[in-house]
């Protein structure tokens, strides 16, 4: 049996000296896995796997410049004080909502520059973003951030039993007890994976989403946008009135403000296109309709 040390490491391994955090290891293999699904969807449309990837490594590294811009405008703390620091993003400091608003300013300007339908690039990207997200805040587990308040309970056997009653890992649990003396956790005690809890609605919203372009013949391509806005502005307002460590403009939380913003804009995209009548192409026709017929003449 092995035995592990609680809270665990929050790096992997060093290189050269240099600490590979678990942050970084899981930002990269949401990023991953999220162009592995959008590309498998992308070349049904005729996207080259070479475009593919060239639009996708310029959009991580415009994305993560956006969520560490983001981070810093409205980090509380003013932590970041030189330009090292700014550019030190190996143990956290990164803001989804900063990495979506820089995605969504980048992606038209790539689509128009390779002359691809931005439609279809949204309809392929757009669902990975929640895998994406969904994997990435498991470094926040390793770094023992983005957390909730703490747990009921008046002792620290009876916060655990809560957890426990959650049917939660015990992994998870133990990593969940924090000691106390920071802003984000005063107290020691357990709290809540805030974290979990996002990354279990992004996989399914995700799940939602693939199932219903599936078989639902009216979603159109850039429907996609439209959902991911109002699902994930939904989790992160719901999320947000838990989490310990918030980003402010004065006694505002800029996550949960976004976020409405992202279910208004959504909804206005679902609705509107359709009232316009604006390129109202069929996902079912554009993703799934050839093989159908295929399937059904073998």
């Amino acid at each position: 049996m092995f035995l592990v040390d609680y809270p665990l490491q929050n790096w992997a391994f060093e290189i050269f000296g240099q600490r590979i955090y678990w942050y970084a290891i899981f930002i990269l293999t949401g990023a991953l896995l999220a162009f592995a699904l959008g590309f498998h969807f992308g070349k049904k449309t005729g996207i080259s796997f070479d475009t593919a990837f060239e639009g996708f490594t310029w959009g991580l590294i415009v994305g993560v410049l956006g969520a560490r811009i983001y981070y810093v405008l409205f980090d509380p703390n003013g932590s970041i004080s030189t330009i090292w620091e700014f550019f030190n993003i190996r143990g956290g400091g990164l803001a989804i909502h900063g990495a979506v608003i820089a995605t969504a300013i980048y992606a038209p300007l790539y689509c128009k520059l390779k002359k691809i339908n931005i439609l279809v690039v949204i309809e392929c990207v757009a669902p990975g973003f929640l895998l994406a997200q969904a994997v990435g805040r498991w470094g926040n587990f390793f770094n023992q951030e983005a957390h909730g308040g703490l747990v009921p309970g008046a002792t620290l056997a009876e916060q655990r039993a809560y957890l426990e009653g959650l049917h939660l890992p015990e992994f998870i649990i133990n990593q969940m007890l924090i000691q106390g003396g920071s802003s984000t956790a005063p107290v020691t005690g357990y709290y809540h994976p805030t974290f979990l809890y996002e990354s279990l609605l992004n996989i399914l919203g995700l799940i939602i989403y693939m199932v219903a372009r599936r078989f639902i013949k009216k979603l159109y391509l850039g429907d996609s946008v439209a959902f991911y806005l109002v699902w994930y502005g939904g989790v992160r307002f719901f999320i947000e009135g838990m989490r310990t460590d918030p980003l402010y403009i004065g006694d505002i939380k800029v996550a949960r403000l976004i976020s409405i913003l992202f279910i208004i804009v959504g909804v206005a995209i679902f609705v509107l296109r359709r009232v316009f009548k604006f390129a109202l192409i069929s996902n079912y026709d554009t993703f799934y309709k050839a093989r159908d017929i295929e399937v059904s003449n073998s």
